[in-house]
């Protein structure tokens, strides 16, 4: 059980990352094909509350917490699924700390750019 829970947090995690990663990528290429929806204002919020956690949580030296819960229910034993293995292979490497607190930064500044390139649109009022 705790196996399948670990994984099933690895892939909460493999989405999170797709999302600050991947919602960076749509928006610029939303941008210059006229999508409106990578304007949306809450979408907006949440992709930069994301990546502003991670590289606050790297400055401060906090390790994520969905990497601490599933190396926690995975104990002694890393047992993983065959899709775990594949995506444990995406997820981590194995550099010094410092580059991973560097890249998250750099990456914070490039989404609060995209924000002046690339504005929102405005909040909906009720």
């Amino acid at each position: 059980m705790n196996i399948l829970l670990a994984d099933a947090i690895l892939i909460v995690h493999f989405a999170f990352v797709l999302f600050v990663t991947g919602g960076l990528v749509l928006i610029w290429i939303g941008a210059a094909a006229g999508w409106q929806w990578v304007r949306h204002f809450w979408f907006r919020v949440a992709h930069l509350g994301a990546i502003v956690f991670v590289a606050g949580e790297a400055l401060v030296g906090v390790w994520c917490p969905l990497t601490v819960w599933e190396a926690q229910l995975r104990g002694a034993r890393p047992e993983k699924s065959f899709i775990a293995q594949w995506i444990h292979r995406i997820l981590f490497y194995d550099f010094p700390e410092w580059v991973f607190t560097v890249a998250y930064v750099l990456f914070a500044f490039v989404v609060v750019a995209t924000l002046w390139f690339v504005r929102p649109s405005p909040r909906r009022q009720k």
